[in-house]
């Protein structure tokens, strides 16, 4: 009767794991949310030491401030987590920020930033973040989104307004510069046919003469660099800096003088 007993107490702990591992799956599907995720965000390829970005993805803009970001060269990214509303740090992110020796730097709301890696946990989502250089030193981080609850995965499009709570991706248009290129003029009308005028001797062009390259030195204004090089490729904006990408170039300015060329 005891074996009995004990028999009829184990099917029911199954029982009660196996429904809650069905009612896991009919509230949600992290494979649906990664796939969405993935879809949204294009994730920036940076080289191995984090000291440069290889493949430019997506301009996000963060909408919550207190996100915590180490220097690249730090052995470890801080960790941040996102739950009812606000942005926290766990106490082994909150010990090392009282390291003296690492570098780091607290994002405000509306600051710009990529994002390198997503991974789906089994309590929400952990997004990689990468900065542009601030005074030549780029920062990283994670930041965690869990569940609003952590034993329910919540359905894809709902988890999705979570995580844009946190960030969202920057339009392209809103990447330039405010005063960005403008489009073509537009066509004037043809004038009316006139008699054609006699033909004048015209003199013929003087001698080419040696043109020197263009050259770019720290200090010059944006319109003295497309001067030289033209428009860049790409323009990205994020605070105070703004970098216009060319082929083989990348320029950083500044409150619009160059500080930083590549």
């Amino acid at each position: 009767m005891t074996q009995m007993r004990r028999f009829g107490a184990l099917g029911l702990a199954v029982a009660a794991v196996m429904s809650g591992t069905i009612a896991l799956g009919q509230a949600g599907d992290p494979a649906a949310i990664q796939r969405k995720l993935n879809s949204q965000f294009k994730v920036t390829i940076t080289t191995a030491d984090r000291t440069d970005i290889v493949t430019a993805g997506d301009v996000v803009q963060l909408h919550q401030p207190g996100i915590v970001m180490f220097s690249s060269n730090a052995p470890v990214p801080p960790t941040n987590v996102y739950k009812g509303g606000k942005i926290g740090q766990g106490f082994g992110t909150a010990m090392m920020m009282t390291n003296q020796q690492i570098q780091q730097r607290k994002f405000v709301q509306d600051e710009k930033c990529w994002v390198t890696r997503i991974t789906m946990q089994n309590d929400g989502v952990s997004i990689d973040l990468y900065s542009d250089p601030y005074n030549d030193v780029h920062f990283y981080g994670t930041v965690k989104i869990a569940y609003p609850d952590k034993k329910t995965v919540p359905a894809a499009d709902s988890f999705l307004q979570t995580v844009a709570e946190v960030l969202t991706v920057v339009p392209s248009g809103d990447e330039a510069s405010q005063g960005g290129q403008q489009g073509p003029a537009p066509a004037q009308a043809p004038a009316a046919a006139q008699a054609p005028a006699p033909m004048q001797t015209i003199a013929p062009p003087p001698p080419p003469t040696d043109v020197p390259p263009p050259t770019i030195a720290l200090g010059q204004t944006k319109d003295q660099v497309t001067a030289g090089f033209g428009q860049p490729a790409r323009v990205a904006k994020l605070g105070v800096k703004e970098i216009y990408y060319y082929k083989d170039m990348k320029v950083t300015f500044t409150n619009g003088k160059v500080t930083n060329v590549e």
